[in-house]
């Protein structure tokens, strides 16, 4: 046995233990503790819409009367939802253009559907107003001078007056009719957003941090304002409205919650996305949302992993009984491929959808046809009369040009479906194209190391017993 195939049997025995560590149902995942630092993830599978519920959401832009909306506003707005959707943790969200004024979004798993909602179709407009003397009352809705221009317009130069607001009750949506305050700041002059905790009551709050320009602009109007109010408005509607104690020159502030109405970690969560990601330069709103329940689901994962059973038996089954010896081998290094490529998914991670499950159980037999190519090779030199290791290399060096040329014919069929998937209605393609090229690129690695390795192993241990026996080799 020569050392490159020893080094590749450890490899081979290294990816298998790692593999089973990973494809274990309870697996913890890696956590890693460095001070008060923790690194590491989850290892788990991901299922997609269709396996484990969900919802589809439909927005549209929302323009006043005889305005157009842009490609490149649409194009925007879908690139900041994208990245708004990850930020909430939804896995393999789907967000697709649709026509030139809508935009579509999957979300597999979400457990809070209203808060998702407000976070996507929200325009995420964070205005500092200048309130005067009197509070804004949390709740209201407010017209600033920024928000007057459209979010597609530019900040305004403004230099803010003291002035007086007549705080609303609940159900009022305007705080004096027909006026305007002026805004000192926007979500445009902010650095970073993140989530803190009120250090006296504990409760969520959103910890700002300004770039210098807004650093200044902070610093300037709370030194000459000492003593009004500030309020702090999310797409006009009052969030909370603070009395200015002192000037503030270190461009840091925090959006706290109202005593009476402490918010939750999911509002705080929801207006953190909004701000990281930036404002939507065209206000969206839902007109259609759809809910999939997980019940049909769990039914067909249930039915897909029996067919998937059953299949891998036959092959199984059928490889033992007409190679023998080699069919045994071959059998090992299939199970070998599917803990890899299942461990693959955990770890990537890949989202499975039922075609994603067709398209696994497909490159299942790729890697079975892979491994008759190769015997079929042997079976021909071994008739020829040549020595059993020697055919064996023989067999796999005439077989793999076969191979090859057909996986290449499937990485091609992946990347033709992953670029069709992209469009609108044919996004489910998507995950049948992933799972196949994962699984064509695995099989290949099967039969041409995993199998070649243990052929070899065997036939090493084993070439006296079975040199005049060619019978177990289906020859």
């Amino acid at each position: 046995m020569q050392q490159r195939d020893k080094t590749f049997l450890i490899v081979i025995l290294v990816l298998v233990i790692v593999a089973g560590w990973v494809a274990w149902p309870g697996n913890p995942g890696i956590h890693i503790k460095l001070g008060a630092t923790e690194i590491g993830r989850d290892i788990k599978v991901h299922l997609g819409l269709d396996l484990q519920g969900g919802m589809r959401v439909l927005l549209q832009a929302a323009l006043p009367p005889g305005e157009e909306v842009t490609s490149d506003a649409m194009d925007a707005a879908r690139n900041i939802i994208e990245n708004r959707v990850d930020a909430l943790g939804v896995t393999e969200p789907v967000v697709q253009s649709v026509g030139q004024d809508r935009i579509s979004v999957e979300l597999p798993g979400i457990e809070d559907p209203e808060q998702a909602i407000a976070t996507l179709k929200d325009t995420g407009l964070l205005e500092f107003v200048d309130a005067g003397f009197e509070p804004l009352q949390a709740g209201m809705v407010v017209r600033t001078s920024f928000s007057e221009l459209g979010v597609l317009g530019e900040v305004p130069d403004v230099t803010p007056e003291p002035t007086v607001g007549t705080p609303g009750t609940e159900g009022i949506t305007e705080t004096v009719p027909g006026r305007i305050y002026p805004t000192v700041l926007t979500g445009r002059h902010l650095r970073r957003a993140d989530i803190g905790f009120d250090p006296q009551r504990g409760t969520p709050e959103v910890l700002l941090e300004f770039t210098d320009e807004g650093t200044r602009i902070f610093a300037e109007y709370t030194a000459a304002n000492i003593g009004t109010f500030l309020a702090i408005a999310m797409d006009q509607r009052v969030i909370s409205s603070p009395r200015i104690e002192s000037a503030i020159p270190d461009g840091n502030a925090r959006i706290t919650s109202p005593v009476t109405s402490p918010f939750s970690l999911d509002e705080v969560r929801s207006v953190v996305v909004q701000l990281k990601y930036g404002a939507l330069p065209v206000p969206l709103e839902v007109i259609e949302q759809r809910s999939v329940g997980p019940t049909l689901g769990q039914a067909s994962v249930e039915r897909s992993t029996r067919a998937g059973i059953i299949g891998c038996i036959i092959v199984l089954l059928f490889m033992l009984i007409y190679y023998r010896l080699p069919g045994l081998v071959a059998d090992v290094a299939l199970v070998i491929y599917a803990l890899l490529t299942f461990a693959l998914f955990k770890l990537i991670p890949v989202t499975l959808t039922l075609p994603g499950i067709a398209g696994f159980l497909l490159s299942v037999g790729t890697a079975v046809d892979a491994n008759i190519l190769i015997f079929e090779r042997i079976k021909e030199e071994l008739r020829r009369g040549r020595p059993l290791n020697q055919a064996v290399n023989v067999g796999f060096d005439r077989a793999w040009t076969a191979i090859w040329d057909s996986n290449l014919a499937g990485f091609i069929t992946c990347i033709v479906l992953w670029v069709f998937g992209n469009t609108y209605g044919a996004s489910i393609v998507k995950g049948f194209a992933v799972t196949l090229f994962i699984g064509v690129a695995m099989s290949l690695f099967s039969a041409v190391t995993v199998t070649r390795t243990l052929l070899r192993a065997v036939f090493f241990f084993l070439g006296d017993a079975i040199s005049d026996k060619k019978w177990l080799l289906g020859a």
